[in-house]
């Protein structure tokens, strides 16, 4: 027995510290999203930029073909274009960012939204959704929601990037290697202007339209003359051959990867007065005559030419009537007939074995042919 006044000796369980609390993360500032490259401050490619800036015009005329090399500035002129465009107006909460005007079609929800009444619009920027080489059919087309099946066991439709650029620009860089099946599919979107979808039960669709950009090396591969055939406007880029041309393009290409904003906003005037451009262009199209006399002229062409079909003298005259747009005119000339035609009928002449000269030759003899000099 312990005496009197000694410690009582106790088994005391101690209880390790809590470790400190970890310190809450801290959010990470997001950089600033990059600026496009300004349009304006493209250095040459003259007959792309003005292709690029007819079919923005006018979308019906069907897109815009680039033959080249790579390098040229065929995405960056495409990604810049997208910016000068004024924000268009779209059904709220809509994934597939439906006209509230209603022109263009409407997918199954807005229709039903608006059955309940007017559809409220926001404003949000023109869409430039690149398709890769790669991406199956389900990532192009939109397939079943997996998430929402495994979680919730719901059908849900997910879209695709067909639904992401309706009413904006699809850009396929190297287009000549896409893979045959995701050529019908676009053949076929094309066409109709709505993508459908049947998987796993579903049943979805919703309207796309856009403006189908496309480059390539022809070197590399020939396009599938149906997919050719559906590009309203095809034209040829190539390196610059002028030192003093390729000084500048090296030049401003530098200036911008070195201070983006400060670029962007020393050009920020051209920007801003072709950007008016366009818009009034976009405007003034509808009203721009083409008299009967135009119509002639392109008909003779075509027939001199041998283009199959009458596709020719259609998007000759939506181009040649954008083209007076954006010139401020309000008639249909023949100036800008012979401006457009290479870009409209080169790639669509049959092959002669008898002549080795380029499309753009053949164009050019008809042209003179058919206006004399």
């Amino acid at each position: 027995m312990a005496p009197l006044g000694d410690p009582v000796p106790a088994t005391i369980d101690r209880v390790p510290p809590r470790p400190a609390p970890a310190p809450a993360p801290q959010s990470v500032p997001l950089a600033p999203r990059r600026p496009p490259f300004p349009f304006t401050a493209i250095v040459g490619q003259a007959a792309m930029k003005e292709a690029l800036l007819v079919a923005a015009v006018d979308p019906a005329v069907g897109g815009v073909m680039v033959f080249g090399h790579r390098g040229t500035g065929k995405s960056t002129a495409v990604r810049a274009l997208a910016a000068l465009l004024p924000p268009m107006k779209a059904v709220e909460g809509c994934r597939y960012g439906c006209d509230p005007a209603g022109s263009g079609g409407l997918c199954d929800d807005c229709r039903a939204r608006r059955a309940d009444g007017p559809l409220r619009a926001v404003k949000i920027p023109v869409p430039v959704v690149d398709l890769p080489l790669g991406a199956t059919e389900d990532r192009v087309v939109g397939a079943l929601d997996l998430e929402r099946a495994l979680t919730r066991g719901e059908k849900a439709f997910e879209p695709g990037l067909l639904a992401r650029a309706h009413r904006g620009f699809l850009y396929i860089d190297e287009v000549n290697l896409l893979e045959d099946h995701i050529v019908d599919l676009l053949l076929d979107v094309a066409a109709s202007g709505e993508n459908v979808v049947e998987r796993e039960g579903l049943s979805v669709r919703h309207p796309a339209r856009f403006v189908l950009v496309g480059s390539g090396n022809p070197e590399e591969g020939e396009l599938r003359p149906q997919l050719l055939d559906r590009f309203g406007l095809a034209v040829d880029v190539r390196t610059p051959d002028s030192i003093a041309e390729r000084i500048e393009v090296v030049r401003r290409r530098d200036a911008f990867d070195r201070d983006p904003a400060a670029f962007v906003a020393s050009w920020a005037k051209e920007e801003a007065r072709l950007a008016r451009r366009i818009a009034k262009a976009r405007t003034a199209v509808a009203t721009v005559a083409v008299p009967d006399a135009a119509l002639e002229r392109m008909a003779r062409l075509c027939m001199a030419l041998g283009t199959d079909g009458l596709r020719g003298e259609l998007t000759l005259t939506r181009a040649a009537r954008a083209l007076a747009a954006l010139e401020g005119s309000e008639t249909v000339g023949d100036a800008e007939i012979r401006k457009v035609a290479p870009a409209v009928l080169g790639h669509r002449l049959r092959r002669d074995p008898l002549d080795d000269s380029g499309s753009a030759a053949r164009v050019e003899r008809a042209v003179a042919e058919v206006f004399g000099g």
